[in-house]
């Protein structure tokens, strides 16, 4: 990721991605024999960060704040459009890296200057937790 190893100081992040490090893709999958994508999010959000997220990657778009690339920070969603609208999703790391995973290579890590993904790039985004709170009537 182009940084110095004593900077990467998320032990927890750092941990997740070595559990599920190169887990194969699965579509709708959801454990460590197979999870697709904005199952992956999902689950590092919950494990790491302590945030409960909508399932698929359109859900996951919807309830963002929409972000810059210059604005991202660790633990934001990034966006791609692989099929028409959003169809791919990661998280942000540093440095222009994410993790996601990929249709040909499982949990990886992948960097935004790549070819393939800035071409595909829609955006970032950060969860809004106020739009996840259910609205109660007294």
């Amino acid at each position: 990721m182009d940084v110095d190893v004593e900077s990467l100081t998320n032990t927890k992040l750092l941990n997740f991605i070595d559990e599920w490090w190169a887990t194969r893709y699965r579509y709708g999958g959801t454990t460590k024999k197979g999870i697709d994508c904005s199952s992956l999010t999902g689950t590092l959000l919950r494990d790491v960060y302590g945030v409960t997220v909508p399932r698929t990657a359109r859900e996951q778009y919807r309830i963002s704040t929409k972000l810059k690339r210059e604005e991202l920070a660790e633990g934001d969603f990034v966006f791609f459009n692989t099929r028409g609208g959003v169809s791919h999703v990661g998280i942000y790391l540093t440095n222009g890296y994410f993790v996601h995973s990929s249709v040909h290579s499982g949990v990886v890590i992948s960097s935004l200057d790549e070819s393939y993904y800035s071409k595909k790039y829609i955006g970032g985004g950060r969860p809004n937790l106020q739009q996840e709170t259910p609205v109660t009537e007294e």
